[in-house]
């Protein structure tokens, strides 16, 4: 049978690989659009949340660098702002609260476990309590056991950098929500507040490394990682743009 009595012409035959081939970059340039639209957004949108906790990260550093170095302040006995004491050298004079000092787990240095020595200092001549991180101390072999962490004894004078503890933390297991507890897996103030008789400041004092009654104190610095969340946040624009080339070039290659 020939091409004439089959009623079919070699034109016919010939042209349906090309209605099929711009009928597939058709359907897949409209795919692949839907696809973009999603994906486009959600990568542009996480590189901006990465490079802004890098350039919050910075900020922090900057104030910490220009406060620190300013005119130490004295602690007051009220309630204080804490957004303008964050980062001023502090100094403080009254009598520590053993009996409410909390070791916060899970705080490294150097790759070793350990935990972060915080205790209430009174102030003199006021019931105002403020919190003072006294550093880093090793935890022992048997994570079961606590550490020994020695308070100072009477009335000391002591400085550090006033900080605000983070307010976004997840705990590994449950939290007690009454009685005392010496071991906590985060730094929690109103947590503090409402297991003490007293007021307590809405901050932290590191305590300086030449102050007496201290522990290990190599403070991280505020911008500690600020690289690694611009990095994060130029592989998330890449995604991107690569993205965007990989659609336009199906879209535009010849079949």
């Amino acid at each position: 049978m020939d091409n004439a009595s089959s009623g079919i012409s070699v034109a016919q035959y010939a042209r349906r690989p090309g209605r099929a081939a711009r009928a597939s970059r058709k359907q897949a340039a409209v795919l692949g659009g839907l696809l973009l639209a999603f994906l486009l957004p959600a990568f542009i949108s996480l590189g901006l949340w990465q490079w802004r906790k890098a350039e919050a990260k910075t900020a922090l550093q900057i104030e910490l660098d220009n406060r620190s170095h300013d005119a130490a302040i004295a602690m007051p006995s009220t309630l204080a702002d804490v957004e303008l004491l964050r980062h001023h050298r502090i100094i403080l004079r009254g009598t520590y609260d053993a009996a409410h000092q909390v070791l916060i787990d899970n705080r490294l240095h150097q790759e070793q476990a350990g935990y972060h020595v915080i205790t209430p200092l009174q102030l003199a001549g006021s019931n105002m309590h403020v919190l003072v991180n006294r550093g880093w101390l090793a935890a022992p072999a048997d994570h079961q056991q606590q550490p020994v962490a020695e308070v100072p004894a009477g009335e000391i004078e002591l400085s550090g950098i006033a900080v605000l503890p983070t307010q976004r933390f997840f705990n590994l297991a449950p939290q007690p929500t009454s009685g005392w507890a010496p071991v906590w897996q985060n730094l929690d103030i109103e947590r503090f507040r409402s297991a003490v008789p007293y007021p307590l400041q809405g901050l932290v004092i590191q305590l300086d490394p030449t102050a007496p009654g201290g522990y290990v104190r190599d403070w991280p610095r505020p911008d500690e990682r600020a690289d690694r969340h611009r990095s994060y946040a130029l592989q998330w624009f890449g995604f991107a743009i690569a993205s965007l080339g990989i659609w336009a070039y199906f879209l535009i290659r010849r079949p």
